[in-house]
């Protein structure tokens, strides 16, 4: 599967961004696919992930209420919309899908049979 997102940019906190995902290679509805988190200095940190055969969703707590991941099956793309912008969100996200879904999003992780993005980076401004 190869991901290609697209969407990040320069946004004021308080601000909202949507990122898009769009998988080619074979349909993900029954794989974990989303994003992960890298600030500098920083561990990479999934940050959501759906699996849309089931809509089974997984929130990172630093993000719940705030951001919704989303899918449109039939353009094989998922969407992470961000509201309530922090300076803290400030990262590359990076799109990712793996055959597995996890129990805990704190606990996602992207074996041999999973694939990532190129990732795309998101600034907020204080």
């Amino acid at each position: 599967v190869q991901l290609v997102e697209s969407g990040g940019g320069l946004v004021q906190a308080g601000g909202s961004l949507t990122l898009s995902c769009a998988a080619s290679g074979r349909p993900v509805g029954d794989h974990a696919i989303g994003w992960f988190r890298q600030a500098p200095g920083k561990e990479r940190e999934a940050v959501a992930c759906i699996r849309s055969e089931d809509n089974r969703i997984l929130y990172a707590d630093s993000v719940k209420g705030r951001f919704i991941i989303s899918s449109d099956n039939a353009k094989n793309t998922v969407y992470l919309q961000m509201n309530s912008l922090k300076p803290e969100d400030t990262a590359v996200y990076i799109c990712a899908v793996d055959p597995i879904l996890p129990l805990r999003i704190s606990s996602w992780s992207i074996s041999e049979l999973g694939s990532w993005g190129q990732g795309t980076q998101v600034t907020v401004s204080s």
